[in-house]
C-alpha cells in the first residue's frame, strides 16, 4: 500500500473515530439544558397531570428542567406536530396519549405517528370514569341508558376534543346503548371536567387522575369504569361491560415520545429515566390509587403499542361509522 493510500485511510479511521468519541461524550453529558415536554391537550387533564408529575421527577434526578409546555388544539395534532418537526437532540418531547393512535382513522394528519417518532415509553394505561353530574337522576348505567332512550338528544356529554378517546368513548356507548346523545367537544378533559361540574354538560367520560377527588367530594357521580374489569382503585364500582353493555372496553393511555432521529443512546436515557420517575413509590402510590395501572416499557414496546392503537381505533371508527366532526 502507497504511502498516501495509508494516509488517506488513516485520516478517515481518524476522523470517524473522533466523530464516534464526539457522540459519546454528547450523549454521556446529556442533558445539558432543560428539556421541553410538549403537552398536546390544556393543563389540568389526566395527561398534563401525569407530565408533571413524571417531569418533576426526571428533573429532580437529571438536574435539568424538565418544562411542561400545553399546546391545545386540532386532537392533539398542534402540540404533536411541534415535536414532529423539533430537532432530534432529546430536549423537545411530547406525551402523547390515545388521540395519537385514533386520529389518523378520521384526520388527515400532518406526521406519521409512527415513523415520525422515536419511543421512549409507554408510562401508563387506566381505564375511564363513566361520570354524571349529580343533578342527573341516573343512579346506574342502565339508569342513564333508560333516560337517554326515553329523552333522545336531550343528555349531552363532553370530550378533550374531536377523536379524542373520550369522544370515541361517548359514541360507542351510543351505538351500543342504542340511544343518542350530543357531543359537545372540549380543547382537552382540563376545561370539560369543569363544565360538568358546573353542570353545562350532563356525562363524560374522564381519566380517574383528574376526576376521582371529585367524586370523593361528592362534585361528580361515578356511575362505571371502562375496563375489562374492574379497577382495583374502585372495586365497588362495576364495569360499563359489566352494568348493561358487554363487550364494552376503553381507556387512556400515557407515552412519552421524541421526535424520529433521535439519538439511541439519549433515547436509552430518556427510558431509564421515565421509568425510574413512574416507579417511584409516590408516584405510583398517587396513580394506582386513583385507577391506573403502571407500565414503564422500552422504546420498542411503545411503538408496537402505537401501531397495535391505530389497528384497534380504525376498525372501532369504522365499524361505528364515526366521523370528524
Amino acid at each position: 500500500m502507497s504511502c498516501s493510500r495509508k494516509c488517506h485511510v488513516a485520516f478517515w479511521m481518524i476522523a470517524i473515530a473522533g466523530l464516534l468519541g464526539g457522540f459519546d461524550a454528547g450523549a454521556q453529558s446529556y442533558p445539558s439544558k432543560p428539556i421541553r415536554l410538549v403537552v398536546p391537550l390544556a393543563a389540568g387533564g389526566g395527561v398534563d397531570l401525569i407530565s408533571r408529575l413524571v417531569g418533576q421527577k426526571m428533573a429532580e434526578s437529571v438536574r435539568q428542567s424538565v418544562i411542561v409546555d400545553n399546546r391545545p388544539g386540532a386532537s392533539t395534532m398542534i402540540g404533536t406536530e411541534i415535536v414532529a418537526r423539533s430537532a432530534p437532540d432529546g430536549y423537545t418531547l411530547v406525551m402523547a396519549s390515545s388521540s395519537h393512535g385514533i386520529n389518523t382513522s378520521l384526520y388527515k394528519v400532518p406526521f406519521d405517528p409512527v415513523k415520525d417518532f422515536a419511543g421512549i415509553s409507554l408510562l401508563a394505561t387506566s381505564p375511564l370514569l363513566l361520570l354524571v353530574h349529580p343533578t342527573v337522576p341516573a343512579k346506574s348505567v342502565g339508569d342513564l341508558i333508560a333516560i337517554a332512550r326515553k329523552h333522545p338528544g336531550k343528555i349531552n356529554y363532553g370530550s378533550s376534543g374531536n377523536a379524542s378517546v373520550l369522544h370515541l368513548s361517548g359514541e360507542m356507548f351510543n351505538v351500543m346503548a342504542g340511544v343518542r346523545t350530543v357531543h359537545i367537544p372540549y380543547k382537552g378533559s382540563g376545561p370539560a371536567v369543569p363544565a360538568v361540574i358546573a353542570g353545562e354538560i350532563d356525562m363524560l367520560f374522564s381519566s380517574p387522575v383528574s376526576t376521582m377527588p371529585l367524586v370523593r367530594s361528592g362534585k361528580l357521580r361515578a356511575l362505571a369504569t371502562t375496563g375489562a374489569k374492574r379497577s382495583r382503585a374502585t372495586p365497588e364500582l362495576p364495569t360499563v361491560a359489566e352494568a348493561a353493555l358487554p363487550g364494552f372496553e376503553t381507556g387512556a393511555w400515557y407515552m412519552l415520545l421524541a421526535p424520529a432521529g433521535t439519538p439511541s443512546a439519549v433515547i436509552a436515557k430518556l427510558n431509564a429515566e421515565a421509568v425510574k420517575a413512574i416507579h417511584l413509590a409516590d408516584v405510583t402510590s398517587r396513580l394506582e390509587g386513583e385507577g391506573v395501572e403502571i407500565v414503564g416499557s422500552t422504546p420498542e414496546q411503545a411503538i408496537q403499542y402505537i401501531q397495535a392503537q391505530l389497528v384497534r381505533w380504525d376498525r372501532v371508527v369504522k365499524a361505528a361509522g364515526i366521523k370528524a366532526e
